[in-house]
């Protein structure tokens, strides 16, 4: 997949989510939440500001992030589900 987000854009692709609780109990296909949980896939150049200059975004690919719920544009891209974003709806960097 070549695709390159303009900006401060950014394209992740979701985790999977747990499938089962830790108590051992299956979770349905329709019980589940999606996961706000991606790994980094692309990333634009940065954030054009007001002086011309761009500021670079903070995150890398290969990057785990967390986001909003409902937070950017569910795309598909050669049949997989992407999500594109903005810098700023990342809520954090996980460690993961």
């Amino acid at each position: 997949m070549k695709i390159r987000p303009l900006q401060d854009r950014i394209v992740v692709k979701r985790l999977e989510g747990e499938t089962k609780t830790k108590g051992g109990i299956i979770i349905p296909d329709s019980a589940k939440e999606k996961p706000i949980e991606a790994k980094v896939v692309a990333v634009g150049n940065g954030k054009s500001l007001k002086d011309g200059k761009v500021r670079p975004v903070d995150v890398k690919v290969g990057d785990t992030v967390l986001f909003g719920k409902y937070s950017g544009t569910e795309v598909k891209l050669d049949g997989e589900e992407h999500i594109i974003l903005r810098e700023e709806d990342l809520l954090a960097v996980t460690n993961a």
